[in-house]
Order: C-alpha cells, then sequence, then structure tokens
C-alpha cells in the first residue's frame, strides 16, 4: 500500500495542506473559535474568521499560531486534527507521513511543540522542515546545487530571508514582521490620522486592494468604513494608495534590513550568484505591490515574486518528502 504523504504549511494567517499526487488540497485562515462558557470548539478555519470582530462574549475567536509558532497548544492540535480530516477524509487506515514548515528562527522547543501537535493530530511519522528551504523547494529552485539562491519568505506573522545553497541555509535570519503587521500598521494609521477605528479584515481589505510599498505615479483610492473614535459613530474615510505607503513605511524598512543584513553575511561566491539569479519572494505578503521595486531600488539586485508565492512552502514541503523517500532509509 503506497504511503500517504502530505506537507503542511502551518501559518499565522492560513493552513495549507499538500497531498502528493494532489497538489495543495486544503487552504483555510488559521483561526479557532470556542466557546468559552463551555469550551467546546465552534468553528475552524473559514467559518471561525468570518466570526472575527463578530462574537457575542461567550465566543472567542482565536489564532493558535503566533509569528509562525505555536501560541497555544491546545487550539493547535485540534486546529490540525480538524485540517488533516478534512484533507484526506475519514475513511483511512494509514497514518500520513508528514512535513511540517516553520520560521527559520523557531527554537527546538518550538519546533517540538509543532511536532508533538502534529502526532496528536494523526500523523506516523513527522518532519519538520524551515520555511526557506521550503519555499525554495516550492518556487522550482534546484537547492542541491552549489550556487547562491536568495529566499525572502514573508508569511503572516514572520518573514524569513535565506541564502541557500547545496541543500542548506548558509546565511539566514527570521523578523517578526509580515502580512499581519501590515494590516496593523494600516489599522494605527488610520486611527492615528482619522480618528477611526477599523477591524482586522477591513485592514486586510485595504492592504489588498490598494495597499502598496513602493510609491507610484497612479493613486488608487478606497472608501474605508470604521468607527469614529471621538463620536463613537459608524464613518466612512476616502484612502489613497499613497497613505498606505507611509502607513507601511516602517514595517517595509525592518524587512529590508533583514535583507541586507543577510547580504552582508553571504560569502562573496555566492553573493555574485546572487547578483546574477537575483532574489526571489514568496508568501502571501509577497503579493503586496511595490515590495520589488523597494528592494530592488535598496539592493540593486533583480527581484521576482515566484509564480504562486502563497503555495511555495506547502509544495516545498510535500515534494520534500519525495526527497526523503528517494534518500534517506528513514522515510
Amino acid at each position: 500500500m503506497a504511503n500517504l504523504d502530505i506537507g503542511i504549511d502551518l501559518g499565522t494567517a492560513s493552513v495549507l495542506v499538500y497531498i502528493k499526487g494532489r497538489g495543495v488540497v486544503l487552504k483555510e485562515p488559521s483561526v479557532l473559535a470556542f466557546d468559552r462558557d463551555s469550551s467546546t470548539v465552534k468553528a475552524i478555519g473559514e467559518d471561525a474568521r468570518l466570526m472575527i470582530g463578530r462574537t457575542p462574549g461567550n465566543i472567542n475567536a482565536v489564532r493558535p499560531m503566533r509569528e509562525g509558532v505555536i501560541s497555544d497548544y491546545n487550539a493547535t492540535e485540534q486546529m490540525m486534527r480538524y485540517f488533516l480530516t478534512k484533507a484526506i477524509g475519514k475513511k483511512t487506515f494509514r497514518k500520513p507521513r508528514v512535513v511540517v514548515g516553520v520560521p527559520s528562527g523557531a527554537s527546538p522547543v518550538q519546533k517540538k511543540a509543532v511536532e508533538d501537535a502534529t502526532y496528536q493530530a494523526g500523523a506516523g511519522k513527522v518532519w519538520i522542515m524551515e520555511e526557506p528551504l521550503a519555499a525554495a523547494i516550492g518556487a522550482g529552485i534546484d537547492i542541491a546545487k552549489p550556487q547562491g539562491n536568495m529566499i525572502v519568505d514573508i508569511g503572516g506573522g514572520t518573514t524569513d530571508v535565506a541564502v541557500i545553497s547545496l541543500g542548506d541555509a548558509v546565511a539566514s535570519t527570521s523578523v517578526p514582521k509580515a502580512g499581519d503587521h501590515f494590516d496593523e500598521a494600516i489599522a494605527n494609521y488610520m486611527r492615528k490620522k482619522y480618528n477611526l477605528l477599523i477591524g482586522e479584515r477591513t485592514a486586510e481589505d485595504v492592504k489588498i486592494n490598494i495597499g502598496t510599498a513602493y510609491r507610484r505615479d497612479e493613486v488608487d483610492y478606497m472608501d474605508v468604513r470604521g468607527r469614529n473614535l471621538v463620536t463613537g459613530l459608524p464613518e466612512t474615510v476616502r484612502v489613497s494608495s499613497d497613505e498606505t505607503y507611509e502607513a507601511l513605511k516602517e514595517t517595509t524598512t525592518q524587512i529590508l534590513d533583514a535583507i541586507c543584513k543577510v547580504l552582508e553575511e553571504t560569502p562573496p561566491e555566492l553573493a555574485a550568484d546572487i547578483m546574477d539569479r537575483g532574489i526571489v519572494l514568496t508568501g502571501g505578503g509577497a503579493m503586496l505591490r511595490g515590495l520589488e521595486e523597494l528592494i530592488e531600488e535598496r539592493t540593486h539586485i533583480n527581484t521576482m515574486t515566484a509564480d504562486e508565492p502563497m503555495t511555495c512552502v506547502a509544495i516545498g514541503t510535500g515534494k520534500y518528502i519525495e526527497f526523503l523517500a528517494e534518500f534517506k532509509d528513514e522515510a
């Protein structure tokens, strides 16, 4: 009987599940809603995300993952069990072999927590893989060759930057600034400039529709609804893309600093490879407009976004199992 091989991108914002031979079969928000009075789970994934900011006092919608690592172990275990069951179905007698992607800055204790939660969720064998390596594989890069490849994986909670050669990271760093922090920066800007309180989902909509990391000639506008903190009444404000540039500037600068730090630590031969091959962006946060131009302006290195940036880590973890099966006895 063939092994059931699964790759999981256990992200702060979303969980993606890749099954060998089928591709990415599931993508849902990393959110769990539970009743505080009875301690029962009310919803997981997309159903729970729709409850954020709209729940009564006894129901709490939480993200069990913070900055790419587990902040609530029991909630993460329940979430993993739900997603694995949804992806592979209940009628299976095989315990899947699972590779889970975690940020490069995760500690051994944090990696062990992810491993234990995956076993408790029903996995038969678990491997933990650093996300930049998985993202590089998922982006179609041959990481086994003796040449430098630079990956910038911008997820929901963390941005992982790594220079990879011969199947491992030569220089890397992980910073707790990514997609969720873009949303937070926009919400803070709206509060400071307009006295307008907006929720997570509204801030995300602004980021997706008009958000930009680089000032553009063409200015876009969007009507943003929220609650005025002075009057306490609902209000609509017209916001421009130039304003989102200002709002996001501090966060994008921190990501830029991390990229430059890794480049400074890169051996000269690999740095020359990166000049030739460019920088590859992956992760959902990589879809923010203007990031490529911003990085190119600071580093003078050609920067490109992977074809399917959101699924790179999930695909990479799945393909890593195929590598283990081919080259390692333990698989």
